[in-house]
């Protein structure tokens, strides 16, 4: 049997609204990759590439760099945007953050 087909989605524009908030936040790829435990090539690759991040480092992304989605979403497609959102909100630390589920 086939597998269904799956959009791949193009986090260009995920990455570079990584690297904006971290630029804005004057802070180098090491100290955020360690903050993160995650080597600096592999952020660099995410910011710049538009490497698809794990699913354990998207909650840490919205924890550590963006302190407000809103800030990196106008940066973002809107497809993308909603993609990296519904993911993000997905983990349970993250809701709790966000106040989403939550009475």
């Amino acid at each position: 049997m086939a597998k269904r087909p799956v959009p791949k989605y193009d986090f260009k524009a995920f990455g570079a609204a990584i690297k904006a908030a971290r630029t804005g936040r004057k802070e180098s790829r090491k100290k955020v990759g360690d903050e993160m435990f995650i080597s600096p090539r592999y952020l660099a690759n995410i910011e710049n590439k538009g490497q698809h991040p794990s699913l354990q480092i998207l909650p840490k992304f919205a924890d550590i760099l963006i302190n407000s989605i809103s800030y990196a979403l106008p940066l973002m497609r809107r497809s993308v945007a909603k993609q990296a959102l519904n993911v993000i909100l997905r983990g349970t630390r993250t809701n709790a953050i966000f106040g989403v589920g939550t009475a």
